[in-house]
């Protein structure tokens, strides 16, 4: 890890009789793509705004760029970049004047602005769109609007939350692209999404986070390796009678077992040829199967035997008023 960028101490925010963080701490280094992942209500937007000096917290200590994070911070916020969850430009605005809009509250010379916002344009592949009001945008151009919004003034740390809700393969992967590309060149991000694959694709460092703790930190590598699950065999099967369910459950170093629409997932503990087993208890018993085949664990088991399975019924923990200013207008990404 190069020079700390976020340091994060003992973090405690509490919502009257709701502890939200809890002894909260996090250090992202300069130049990582650090993956914040956790279920719904767990703390991460709690996480980022109180890190963007955005929410008062109780108690702990927040450092950006080795200097306190304080809602007075001008010099600080300037170096920083945030692309939110919900698109926040101006409908009123093209690309080309929210582009110019975002950037002017940072770059005053007008010759330095003009260079910035070309070159976010062009980062972002909106030339032909230009003159576009964002009504007229595609989800994944809107969402490409809202990162060139966001990046214009090139800020050396950048939180993207949920960038790629809602938007088709194409546009996820450009965008996944760009944001890989913005750390080729220097930038430091902080990266939130409920796609594992993606965190997979291109963090160099995440963490699991649960009810305002932190669980678990690594690479996707170092977390596989920490969790019960070695190898998940799936067998399509039709009519899988339950007691023949039990009995697999049995096999040696089998743990967990799940059939579901004519689909039998075995999850196991140890080694990583299970399946070899699995096709010579389907044989000796003359169950007929139509395809089987195994899996090493992703990190979206890692999650989930982190986490747990049980549905979590809030998107997050609501938020207090925060230290944003009211001004009738949407506010701008970069508005940290």
């Amino acid at each position: 890890m190069g020079e700390e960028v976020i340091s994060v101490k003992n973090l405690v925010k509490r919502y009257k009789e709701l502890t939200a963080l809890n002894g909260f701490s996090l250090s992202v280094g300069q130049g990582e793509i650090f993956g914040l992942l956790g279920p719904n209500g767990s703390g991460k937007s709690t996480t980022m705004n109180c890190i963007l000096s955005l929410l008062r917290y109780d108690e702990g200590e927040i450092r950006v760029f080795g200097e306190k994070m304080t809602p007075e911070s001008y010099e600080i916020k300037k170096r920083i970049g945030v692309v939110p969850q919900d698109i926040a430009v101006f409908d009123e605005l093209t690309v080309q004047e929210n582009i110019d809009y975002f950037c002017g509250l940072y770059v005053k010379d007008a010759e330095t602005k003009r260079q910035y916002v070309d070159e976010a344009i062009d980062f972002v592949g909106l030339d032909a769109f230009r003159k576009f009001k964002p009504g007229k945008l595609s989800g994944g151009l809107k969402r490409r609007l809202n990162i060139a919004c966001g990046i214009v003034h090139k800020p050396e740390l950048i939180f993207f939350d949920e960038p790629t809700v809602a938007v088709d393969p194409q546009s996820r992967n450009k965008i996944l692209e760009n944001i890989v590309d913005l750390n080729k060149r220097g930038a430091t991000i902080v990266y939130t999404t409920h796609y594992m694959e993606e965190v997979e694709q291109i963090c160099t460092k995440i963490m699991i986070m649960d009810k305002g703790k932190a669980l678990a930190e690594g690479t996707a590598e170092e977390l596989k390796s920490r969790i019960k699950n070695t190898e998940n065999v799936i067998v399509d099967i039709r009519k899988l009678p339950a007691e023949e369910v039990d009995k697999i459950l049995k096999l040696p170093r089998v743990y967990e077992v799940e059939y579901r629409a004519d689909r039998l997932t075995i999850r196991c503990a140890g080694g990583k040829q299970n399946i070899v087993s699995i096709l010579d208890y389907l044989e000796v018993n003359n169950l007929k199967y139509q395809r089987i085949y195994s899996e090493l664990p992703t990190l979206n088991d890692v999650f989930l035997e982190i986490t747990g399975k049980e549905l979590r019924d809030t998107e997050e923990i609501p938020e207090e008023k925060t230290d944003k200013k009211k001004t009738g207008k949407k506010r701008g990404k970069g508005d940290a």
